[in-house]
């Protein structure tokens, strides 16, 4: 049984390495491996998918995706670019202390992906390339994984294979007395050592942002031209009647697109906002209304109904910040030959139930249209407004229209906060305060974090769903039964002998060296999860031999499971800056080795002094 379990591990292993397979199908293949050949029986085999750390690791990941939905990462990403300003040594710094100090609480992919962006532009525009900072994104970001318990999934494994083991886990906080050392040795390494190994990679990646797209908007549409926002003073007879009693369109050629209410009252279902204004919306005094027409048209509109004209900021902050936010947002469409939509007559500035978008502008042959009213015609191109929600069904539902762009990036990239901005922050802090005083178990503190996102729609249910790295959860509850199988083999028992024997006689930092070791081998070629999973049973039976505290060595487990600093493969942040950087495999064994060997010398020599033997 035990020849046929190594088999199995070093089989899986190899699968690992080959990459043929995504990394899920290949736990699957293993799980179910451990099954058919009778190793494992069917509740053992399956009891990865209830096991508390997958469920943890999936409510994690809601409540992740609720903060980056709701303009934190976006926001706070964006400040870290901002404080740099023309310097390349702070921004560098910044860009890998920010990785860090946001992966302790997002997900170290969410971390990337929202600092990716702002890093390549932040990088030209200081005249750098994007490869001399994007690396440290990511070994930043795995390594301020090890700040928080849930910073990173092998330290919620590691904790929970202590609990698991009859030993008491981890704090919320305590992974922070090694990650925090941790993480500024990986910032002074990169601004003094790592920097100068950097590649100086050319790409063709200078990223299209919130700003230039608008401004792209801008120039394609002239929307610049007809924008304007109005009050609606004591004395205006707009008061208390409704849009469609005036009949804006017909006979002032107007059209109102928002609607800001200076005087909400949520008790009588007034709100702060009617971001589409359909004609039973009621007009009120101290209203701020949005208009499109041209200049003639609004100043007939002012001197007949007593308006103020309100200042404009630039036009590109002003559609920013008042017709894109977390909720609603914009984008540009293409109308194909055998579109619906060809033939129909529409007019500018009117929102259509049926599709849930406002028409905003529309460009035909590369020429702004502005007619208000116009005859659709195939490759019209058109610049729409609605919910993210609507837009995103509008591009499945509607083939025949072709959406520019990436509207999910754009959502993710909006940075102004909101009351649901604030409710999920709320439930951040929540659920950390629940694990901090250990109030109730982690993974139903993170559920009840995650059932705050999804109860208040912080974020969609189905975008939640998709903010979940399935891969992740399935793989990790499928490499599970592994561990069970390690254990009742006795091929960990094998294993960890082996460790003992050879390592601890001489000592037992030795012995932690060697588990160190022995990790971050495996996790250069496999996800970290799986790495953790592995590694676990063997740390906790080595150190149990020996009557030692199973701690520290756990501590090393996660800690080196997360140190896959030699190659692209190992960890999805890896790979995500992979082609954006234009590095080659070469560049991360060049950069990661020194890196590596200062995290091995500062975990050796720091992990036995806070965590005794």
């Amino acid at each position: 049984m035990i020849y046929m379990m190594l088999l199995i591990l070093v089989f899986t292993i190899a699968l690992f390495i080959w990459g043929k397979f995504p990394p899920d199908v290949i736990a699957l293949i293993s799980m179910i491996s451990l099954f058919v050949t009778g190793i494992l029986d069917l509740s053992e085999t399956l009891s990865g998918f209830s096991n508390p750390t997958v469920i943890m690791i999936a409510a994690l990941f809601i409540v992740g995706e609720g903060i980056a939905q709701t303009g934190w990462t976006a926001m706070i990403g964006k400040k870290f670019i901002e404080w740099a300003g023309k310097s390349v040594p702070k921004l560098l710094a910044i860009v890998t202390l920010g990785a860090g100090v946001l992966s302790g609480f997002v997900s170290n992919t969410g971390t990337v992906a929202t600092l990716m962006p702002l890093t390549i532009s932040s990088a030209w525009g200081i005249g750098t390339l994007p490869s001399k900072m994007l690396m440290p994104v990511a070994f930043g970001s795995n390594t301020g994984g090890l700040l928080t318990l849930t910073g990173t999934p092998p330290n919620i494994i590691a904790s929970n294979s202590l609990l698991d083991a009859g030993f008491k886990g981890f704090s919320f906080f305590e992974f922070g007395l090694i990650g925090l050392p941790l993480l500024i040795i990986a910032l002074l390494y990169f601004r003094y050592i790592g920097y100068k190994l950097l590649p100086e990679n050319k790409t063709n990646n200078k990223p299209v942002n919130i700003e230039s797209t608008l401004h792209n908007w801008i120039e394609a549409y002239k929307i610049d031209n007809d924008y304007y926002r109005l009050r609606i003073r004591s004395l205006s007879p707009l008061i208390n009647t409704k849009i469609e009693a005036w009949q804006f369109e017909k006979h002032y050629n107007t059209s109102i697109i928002r609607l800001k209410r200076r005087h909400p009252n949520v008790l009588k279902g007034i709100h702060a906002f009617e971001e589409f204004p359909n004609p039973n919306t009621e007009l009120r005094y101290h209203d701020i209304i949005t208009v499109k027409g041209d200049t003639e048209a609004i100043n007939k509109l002012m001197i007949t109904f007593r308006l103020g004209l309100l200042p404009l900021e630039p036009i590109t902050d002003e559609l920013k910040h008042n017709l894109i936010n977390q909720e609603v947002g914009m984008t540009e469409v293409i109308v194909n030959p055998n579109s619906i939509l060809v033939g129909r007559k529409y007019k500018l500035g009117d929102y259509f139930k049926r599709f849930g978008i406002q028409l905003l502008a529309a460009s035909r042959n590369n020429k702004p249209i502005q007619e208000k009213e116009l005859v659709v015609k195939a490759g019209d191109a058109f610049l729409i407004r609605g919910t993210w929600e609507h837009i995103d069904d509008l591009k499945k539902q509607h083939e025949n229209l072709v959406i520019i762009g990436s509207p999910e990036g754009m959502a993710k990239n909006v940075e102004n906060l909101n009351t649901k901005s604030f409710i999920a922050l709320g439930a951040l802090l929540l659920m950390i305060v629940f694990m901090v005083f250990n109030i109730v178990p982690g993974s139903i503190a993170a559920l009840i974090a995650a059932g705050i996102v999804l109860l208040t729609k912080c974020v969609p249910i189905t975008k939640a769903y998709k903010g979940i790295s399935w891969t992740s959860v399935v793989m990790i509850a499928a490499m599970i039964p592994m561990g069970i199988a390690l254990q009742k083999t006795g091929t960990a028992q094998i294993i960890a002998n082996g460790l003992v024997t050879y390592l601890g006689t001489i000592h037992p930092i030795a012995l932690l060296g060697g588990i160190f070791l022995l990790t971050t081998t495996f996790s250069q070629v496999i996800n970290n999860s799986a790495t953790a999973v592995l590694m676990a049973p063997i740390a906790i039976l080595a150190a149990t031999s020996l009557g030692l505290s199973p701690k520290p060595f756990m501590l090393v487990v996660a800690i080196s499971a997360s140190t896959a600093f030699l190659t692209p493969i190992g960890t999805t942040t890896n790979a995500m800056v992979m082609t954006a950087g234009g590095y080659k495999f070469m560049n991360y064994l060049k950069v990661g080795v020194p890196l590596l060997l200062l995290f091995f010398i500062i975990t050796l020599l720091l992990v036995p002094i806070i965590w005794a033997f």
